[in-house]
């Protein structure tokens, strides 16, 4: 058994010990073997979608209002102060339906698309490139933003063109959201 599977089992084993006792007992033990604990893992946030999030903790300052939307099983979501920023237009619809169709078609197929991010001034997109396990993060408000994050990536033509790919992307990502940001600017 691997050092890593021993551990496992043993903080396995101290979480059922520890469930069954009352907290005062649980801090007593903790304080007098100078024990470790793990930190309290927060719930994962629902996305509500097609409905407004107040107060988001997750994306923007505390008091943007959300609204997320499903469109061809991914995700748009609009953020901004009054009610009137969240109302998705036919053009953000579109841009955002021809931004994936595009990635798919010069980028990758095989995509897991994040959250597309709208903000007053900025957008924000992530995926993964399944095929070779490379995230990417795109921001437009930014001289150069792309962001590549990968575990142990095998730097080889292959690659270095996904790489490539990624990048002239981007910049038609950028044009294209640029407009629909300084659209939703006008409006105000």
């Amino acid at each position: 058994m691997s050092n890593y599977e021993e551990i496992k089992k043993l903080v396995e084993s101290s979480r059922k010990i520890f469930s069954n006792i009352n907290e005062s007992t649980k801090n007593d033990i903790r304080s007098k073997y100078g024990m470790l604990t793990e930190q309290p893992v927060e719930k994962e946030k629902e996305v509500v979608i097609g409905q407004e999030k107040k107060d988001s903790e997750d994306i923007g300052t505390p008091r943007d209002k959300q609204k997320a939307f499903r469109i061809q099983g991914n995700i748009l979501v609009l953020h901004g102060k009054e009610e009137t920023d969240l109302q998705l237009t036919t053009d953000e619809k579109n841009a955002f339906t021809e931004s994936v169709d595009e990635f798919r078609t010069e980028v990758a197929e095989l995509v897991e698309f994040g959250k597309l991010n709208i903000f007053d001034n900025n957008v924000e997109w992530s995926g993964k490139i399944l095929e070779l396990d490379l995230e990417f993060f795109y921001v437009i408000n930014e001289p150069h933003g792309i962001y590549i994050n990968g575990q142990m990536v095998k730097v080889d033509q292959e690659y270095l063109e996904m790489v490539g790919k990624v990048q002239s992307f981007y910049e038609k990502f950028k044009n294209k959201w640029s407009k629909i940001v300084a659209s939703r600017q006008d409006k105000i």
